[in-house]
Parts: C-alpha cells; sequence; structure tokens
C-alpha cells in the first residue's frame, strides 16, 4: 500500500497573530500624552461633563439665593430673619449642593481614567 506523499498546501488570508500587539493596539492614554486630535477629543468630553456639573450647581445655587433679596425687599422690618436665612438657613444647601458636586467630579474623573487605562 503506497502512501501518497504530497504536501499539502496552506493559503494565509489575515495577517499572521504571532504580531506584537502593541504596535497596532488602540492606547487613549497615548492619544491624550501626544496630544493628537482623539486625545483632544477625550479631554475635552471629560472638561464638558465637568462644566456641566458646575453649570447645575450653578443653576441651583442662583435659584436658592435669587429670590432672596425679592423676598427680604418684601419685609422690610425682618432684620433678624434676613440674618437667620443667610446664616442658617443657606448653609445646609450649600454644603449639601458642595457635597454632590465633588461626588459627582470625582465620579466623571473615576470614569476617564476607567476610559483610557491600558487594559
Amino acid at each position: 500500500m503506497p502512501q501518497d506523499h504530497t504536501e499539502r498546501r496552506v493559503v494565509v488570508t489575515g495577517p499572521p497573530r504571532s504580531t506584537n500587539r502593541a504596535s497596532g493596539y488602540y492606547r487613549p492614554r497615548t492619544e491624550i500624552d501626544e496630544q493628537t486630535t482623539l486625545g483632544h477629543t477625550y479631554v475635552r468630553s471629560l472638561m464638558r461633563t465637568q462644566l456641566r456639573a458646575a453649570l447645575t450647581v450653578f443653576a441651583v445655587l442662583g435659584l436658592l439665593v435669587g429670590p432672596l433679596p425679592l423676598l427680604f425687599a418684601a419685609m422690610p422690618d425682618a432684620r433678624r430673619l434676613e440674618w437667620a436665612v443667610l446664616g442658617f438657613g443657606l448653609y445646609a444647601p450649600l454644603v449639601l449642593l458642595a457635597r454632590w458636586y465633588v461626588r459627582r467630579a470625582e465620579r466623571n474623573e473615576r470614569d476617564f481614567v476607567r476610559l483610557v487605562e491600558d487594559r
């Protein structure tokens, strides 16, 4: 029984799988460090989300403090009430706003780092 020793041909249709992945591997941190257009877009996205959080706090603060002069003008004899509202009534909402803003900013930064970290 004769054995057929014909050689089989292998056809390669794609890039070799044993190449170094670092050369074609997408790295957002490198894009940011090299200040490419894509890196600029990443940083701009982070700054936009931080600005959105800051403007939200500013709007809430404006709605909270803005009407107070009208309220105080409507009650001209209530000097003690004015100081009580300004000194004690606004303290808790300001602390809560500041706390919300810091948590939101830290969460935005954490999400950004998770986006650009090497995996």
